[in-house]
């Protein structure tokens, strides 16, 4: 959700950039009569154009218990519980910022840094400070949204927001298998160039492309993605395809993604995605299903929980298929389920491995107002047909893996946008 559809559904006031915030109230630092009458004095016109920066975030922090994870002794699990930060949405806070250019354009710029409510730290490894996000661009009402930078796919644009990991409820601990198919945003493009469309009788599209950056491997870790909308009445439709051209012989640190940064949840070297989803409301209840497909070729391994498993192969294929619903038994009150069936292949020099993921999502939300909520969430997760691999075992979110087949996660948490 942008910061200026935020403000809309919180009725919330951007933040100025000559005014302060104390207590929940706005303090005027600078009048704009005083900076007028300064840029004056020096010899300088105030500009005509309106313009506002508007600080934004969100704070998630939960006890987690989960009954098995796997220890430092080889095949040892143990139970845990722990205080974990972005089970349903990642911690954030970040800068949005709007000038009006007139004639229906303005430009528009975004940088947004991930961090551990628990613990103060980044999120984005190897990431300084903006690691979620960092672009500038133009938006047209009548031509649509240029923009450059670090940004997501059209997945996140046009299917994401339709499944359980996006749609408001089911949030991260909802990822399919190793965030194999984007689901909970994890990739993101650097050196990219996006465009979205304006909405023509409920029809949106976008396109992007990412620049390897480096002299002679123009095609090495670039990245290009489309993506189509559909919106009418109750009814939303997406669909979004995500290609990264990877060699996996060869690093490329300043490429659209590279695996420095902890974009990529499966290394290797080309990898594709294809996403579909719909949901359909009705009043404030919806449904939604998604079916999903990632393949890897020259796959080096998979990110679960905090690292890199080695997983040497020549592809690793996914499909994911889900369903979901949310059901308000009151406007503060709510209960939502997804279940996720995912089945994947895997070929390497030994064979062919074929594990199935099944995941069942239950969760219990309470707002206190439009911007917190408390929330109880939990997940069970059985795999089979890894073939003893440790690999395959059940992994919910990024959290340690189990050492078995079997994972349940229970989240009590609280939540807070601002």
């Amino acid at each position: 959700m942008s910061s200026e559809e935020y403000n809309q559904k919180h009725n919330s006031r951007p933040f100025n950039r000559f005014e302060s915030r104390s207590h929940g109230r706005y303090i005027p630092v600078v009048t704009k009569a005083a900076v007028a009458a300064c840029l004056a004095g020096a010899g300088m016109g105030a500009a005509n154009a309106q313009s506002s920066v508007t600080l934004y975030g969100l704070i998630d922090t939960s006890i987690t218990y989960v009954n098995n994870q796997r220890t430092a002794s080889p095949g040892a699990g143990s139970s845990n519980w722990s205080m974990l930060s972005g089970n349903l949405s990642a911690s954030r806070w970040g800068l949005r910022g709007r000038e009006d250019l007139g004639g229906g354009t303005a430009a528009i710029f975004a940088l947004e840094n991930g961090f551990s409510s628990n613990t103060g730290a980044l999120s984005q490894k190897g990431v300084d400070m903006f690691g979620r996000q960092a672009w500038v661009g133009l938006q047209s009402n009548a031509l649509g949204t240029l923009t450059l930078g670090r940004q997501y796919d059209m997945i996140l644009n046009f299917v994401t927001p339709l499944g359980a990991s996006g749609s408001g409820w089911g949030g991260n601990l909802a990822m399919h298998p190793y965030d194999n198919d984007d689901s909970i945003q994890n990739i993101r493009i650097n050196n990219s160039v996006k465009y979205v469309s304006p909405t023509y009788r409920g029809l949106t599209f976008g396109a992007m492309y990412g620049f390897s950056n480096t002299p002679g491997e123009f095609g090495n870790n670039a990245a290009w993605s489309v993506g189509l909308g559909y919106a009418n009445g109750p009814l939303s439709l997406g669909a979004g395809y995500l290609k990264i051209n990877r060699d996996s012989n060869s690093a490329n640190a300043n490429g659209a993604v590279p695996t420095t940064d902890g974009s990529a949840t499966i290394t290797g070297g080309s990898e594709q995605i294809w996403a579909i989803a719909g949901r359909y409301a009705f009043g404030p209840h919806s449904v939604g299903v998604a079916w999903s497909h990632s393949a890897t070729d020259d796959v080096t391994g998979v990110f679960a929980g905090g690292s890199t498993s080695a997983l040497k192969g020549r592809s690793l294929v996914f499909d994911n298929f889900s369903v979901d619903g949310r059901y308000f038994v009151t406007s503060a009150l709510s209960l939502s389920a997804e279940y996720t069936y995912t089945m994947a292949r895997f070929d390497s020099s030994t064979g062919q491995t074929r594990p199935k993921w099944n995941e069942v999502v239950a969760q219990v939300d309470y707002a206190f107002t439009r911007r917190t909520d408390a929330y109880l969430e939990g997940v069970y997760q059985s795999v089979s047909g890894g073939k003893g691999n440790a690999v395959f075992n059940a992994s919910v979110y990024s959290l340690t893996p189990s050492s078995n087949s079997n994972q349940v996660v229970v989240a009590l948490g609280l939540r807070h946008r601002f």
